[in-house]
């Protein structure tokens, strides 16, 4: 039997190469009790923590840690760009009103269709520079042994990562951007293909992995997008990664954090259902389509820039799960999806992946 480790392996300081993707939804985030499971498994897990004030990633960091003695790492978002607004959400909804009443209006509509008494979103932060910097604070100060970049440029992290011994990841679409990644001077880059769930690209894995791991030179590379079982994780293997970013796969395991309905919802989609539109957040987001993303994109209005995209659909999120119209709410997910067919423990999900990736493997050495 094949023997599934690579150089990143000892890097991480993990036995196997996969690696839970830092998935954030909602503001939900990654539940602790998933995070831990895939390190206590072997892998890495990764906290998801894009749309949590400080003091909420902080408590998550000790929850993690009291679940595991395993290396874990958190996953935020540094945008290069954002809308200029306030941190105040009530301020960048009167924003909305007066620059943007076409969208406004439509918001208002897309409540009446549905049936949903209006029912704003409670946490007055919003994504913004400030509240970014906040974040990197609270996950430097917590020495945490991993920072994944999920988006942006991780150069202003990395000094000071590496001041207090932490490894840096950057997540990148296209081999333009795994070139700013070498640049910031990370320690593993994440080439998510398009099929990847959440933010995502335009270029397909089987394109992109090869021109990553080209342009990292002597950089481990992870392959993320569409990956759900060992079949994927050895073809990553094959060209060129040294292991696998994974996150649908475990959105539907019992540790997962969603609710029981959106898990179901992913686990009867096809591929085909997972499609990409901007109006869930301002940026283009895979997720399950349903009546709200073909109404938004029917509508002809542009989605308006991050924080303000996302602000309008949080609060048709808040009203839409609080009359558990799970259906129309957004329910991010890869194209893998398609593969998943039930809801498990995720060390189970885990140690099937491994153990087809070495099925995978040795099948190929008798070609």
């Amino acid at each position: 039997m094949t023997i599934l480790h690579t150089p990143i392996c000892d890097l991480l300081e993990i036995e196997y190469p996969i690696v839970l993707a830092g998935m954030g939804s909602w503001g939900m985030g990654t539940p602790p009790e998933l995070v831990a499971a895939v390190s206590n498994a072997g892998g890495l897990g990764v906290l998801g923590c894009s749309n949590l004030p400080a003091a909420e990633i902080d408590r998550r960091i000790a929850a993690v840690r009291s679940l595991t003695d395993k290396p874990f790492g958190v996953d935020l978002l540094l945008p290069a760009s954002l809308a200029q607004a306030s941190g105040s959400r009530a301020a960048v909804r009167r924003e909305i009103r007066e620059k943007y009443p076409e969208h406004w209006a439509f918001l208002t509509k897309l409540h009446q269709t549905f049936g949903l008494p209006e029912r704003p979103f409670q946490e007055d932060h919003v994504i913004s520079t400030k509240l970014i910097q906040e974040q990197i604070e609270v996950t430097l100060n917590a020495r945490v042994p991993v920072f994944a970049a999920g988006l942006g440029d991780p150069a202003i992290v990395v000094p000071e990562a590496r001041e207090v011994g932490m490894k840096v990841m950057g997540v990148c679409g296209s081999p333009r951007n795994a070139i700013r990644q070498v640049k910031a001077g990370v320690d593993v880059i994440v080439a998510q293909g398009t099929e990847g769930g959440g933010h995502t690209g335009a270029i397909a894995n089987f394109a992109l992995l090869p021109q990553v791991v080209d342009a990292a030179g002597d950089i481990p590379v992870l392959a993320a997008g569409g990956i759900f079982d060992g079949r994927g994780v050895a073809a990553s293997l094959a060209l060129g990664a040294q292991g696998a970013w994974i996150g649908t796969a475990f959105l539907v395991a019992n540790e997962g954090g969603l609710p029981e309905s959106l898990k179901d919802q992913l686990v009867n989609a096809s591929t085909g259902d997972m499609r990409v539109s901007p109006y869930w957040t301002g940026k283009p987001v895979r997720a399950v389509h349903n009546e709200v993303s073909q109404a938004w994109s029917d509508s002809g209005l542009p989605a308006l820039p991050t924080p303000h995209q996302r602000v309008l659909m949080e609060d048709f999120k808040e009203a839409a799960m609080t009359a558990s119209r799970f259906e129309i709410t957004m329910n991010a997910g890869g194209q893998g999806a398609g593969g998943i067919r039930s809801k498990r423990p995720a060390a189970e999900i885990f140690n099937e992946i491994i153990e087809t990736t070495r099925q995978t493997l040795d099948s190929l050495k008798g070609l």
